[in-house]
């Protein structure tokens, strides 16, 4: 959806390597890593964000490459059992704050009209999203509104 709203074409993407279990040197106790990340969901991390943390500090010292290889499971499976998982999927999250923020702008700034435009994209991208997410992330009656987006955003 990144691109949906412009005129560019999409960048290549790089593959990751075909691998079915962890590499040698990352000898890592898959509870530990489970426990590690519920701990850092607890902190306030998103899923993306517990990714990263693990791969750069890893568990005891010991990084790990790649939580679905450690564990058979991935980060929001993980997180789901241990009820962690976030009230609002991360990509929608991301995205109303950004409305309300462009919201916020144009409010005070009437005459800018690239970022009323960029307002409406985002908030187009918002209603696609939360119909996708309705009913099993989101509430059955959600309807995207500035002061929904900033109730959600309140509660998270």
């Amino acid at each position: 959806m990144a691109r949906m709203h412009t005129r560019r074409r999409g960048s290549s993407d790089s593959d990751k390597p075909v691998a079915d279990e962890p590499p040698e040197w990352s000898d890592v106790d898959a509870d530990a890593v489970e426990e590690r990340v519920v701990e850092l969901a607890e902190a306030g991390h998103d899923p993306s964000q517990i990714g990263m943390k693990l791969r750069d500090e890893g568990v005891t010292g010991t990084p790990i490459p790649d939580v679905k290889l450690a564990t058979g499971k991935k980060v929001g499976e993980i997180l789901d059992e241990h009820d962690a998982d976030p009230a609002v999927p991360e990509d929608l999250r991301h995205l109303l704050e950004r409305a309300v923020r462009l919201r916020d702008h144009v409010e005070a700034n009437p005459q800018d009209a690239s970022n009323r435009r960029a307002l409406q994209n985002t908030e187009s991208k918002i209603r696609r999203l939360a119909d996708y997410y309705r009913g099993d992330e989101l509430d059955e009656a959600f309807s995207y509104g500035y002061d929904a987006a900033v109730d959600l955003l309140e509660d998270a």
